[in-house]
């Protein structure tokens, strides 16, 4: 048996784990699923990558193996900021939840109308685990047919992204609509004043987990290039004219840049495609799995991905724009040697940007190499 064999879990939560190729837990999920299955709440602090989504998933599944649980209800919410992250959830709950008999559904914006009919019908039926971005879920709540009555988890993941997105308000209108009864789980990547008030109104003397927060994988090794605007597009040619990188994102800091740049590579014959909010949620899901299955080399992105989708094996970031934020910088990064593999994050900087590399190289504590110019 592996590592998992020091959690109670039933059988059917243990096929999963070794389905999944899980042998040895992360320290999150050491400290969080005692926890979790003691029925504390959880307030954790930890980046992407961690392992936390499990942390909170295998307790949960492994509550919902007891016979005892009514599978035409609702026991669980799990709220997230974006439908990337959901569907990541929604994949890993396909996997570990194979050997069970378990109905749950993704509730997000975007698609058609017999999307949101699924999602009804899903939500009517009492589909046990549910899925959410808080606006999605809200338009369902307002129409009255859904009933929380018999909800025993609210999980908030990525909370902080949520409250970054303005989304505060819509959060605590779903809590108050909730059994006060329950037991709650936040996950946060940081843990700013605010987070901690959210954490305060919502939780009930929950078990606090710090897992090493703000800290790029060991694996990743960082450079930076000093660039003029002008000459960022030619360095990006120069870095894939030896076609040796299987998988690389660049990060830019707004939609209209992504698309700039995803242009202007689509003229250099390279094979890339862009993901960002104008495009619909079939159409995004279509790029991040044809990225995923190694059918585009490179994807040129917003933040929208720079938090919770594991990608395995890329060996390239790239912040073509340095991001304002030392955290966003993190979690950028940290979408490269995960895993304890290795993998490289290189960052353009023009003048205009060098106060913001400042910042991060402050928030690390140290500096990040400076590439020498071949030119």
């Amino acid at each position: 048996m592996s590592e998992f064999g020091q959690f109670n879990f039933r059988d059917e939560v243990f096929q999963g784990i070794d389905a999944m190729g899980y042998d040895k837990p992360t320290p999150i999920q050491i400290q969080a699923i005692p926890a979790i299955m003691e029925g504390k709440d959880v307030l954790g602090c930890a980046q992407t990558g961690t392992g936390k989504t499990a942390a909170f998933l295998l307790p949960i599944l492994n509550r919902l193996c007891d016979k005892n649980v009514d599978g035409s209800k609702i026991h669980a919410v799990i709220i997230v900021p974006t439908r990337e992250l959901a569907l990541q959830i929604d994949q890993q709950l396909e996997g570990f939840g194979y050997f069970m008999d378990l109905s749950f559904i993704s509730v997000y914006g975007g698609g058609d109308s017999s999307t949101w009919e699924q999602q009804k019908t899903a939500l009517v039926m009492g589909a046990e685990i549910v899925i959410a971005t808080p606006g999605r879920l809200l338009s369902h709540l307002a129409l009255g047919y859904v009933d929380f009555s018999h909800l025993e988890y609210l999980i908030l993941d990525e909370a902080d992204r949520m409250l970054d997105m303005g989304f505060h308000e819509d959060i605590m209108t779903i809590v108050k609509l909730l059994p006060k009864k329950r037991q709650t789980l936040l996950f946060s990547a940081t843990m700013p004043p605010r987070m901690r008030t959210l954490a305060k109104t919502i939780l009930n003397q929950p078990i606090q987990i710090d897992i090493a927060a703000s800290k790029p994988a060991e694996g990743a090794i960082q450079g930076v290039y000093m660039l003029e605007e002008q000459e960022k597009l030619n360095k990006i040619v120069e870095l894939f004219s030896k076609d040796d990188v299987s998988g690389a994102i660049i990060f830019a800091s707004s939609k209209i840049r992504v698309k700039e740049i995803n242009t202007a590579l689509k003229k250099l014959k390279l094979n890339v495609a862009a993901i960002h909010s104008d495009l619909d949620q079939k159409e995004r899901e279509t790029v991040m799995r044809d990225f995923k299955n190694r059918k585009l080399q490179i994807l040129v992105a917003t933040d929208i991905i720079s938090r919770g989708i594991d990608v395995e094996g890329l060996d390239l970031i790239i912040n073509y724009d340095v991001p304002r934020d030392p955290e966003d910088y993190i979690h950028r990064i940290g979408r490269t040697a995960r895993a304890e593999k290795s993998g490289v994050a290189l960052t353009f900087v023009n003048r205009k940007d060098a106060p913001n590399l400042k910042k991060i190289e402050r928030f690390l504590g140290n500096p990040i190499f400076k590439i020498p110019s071949t030119s």
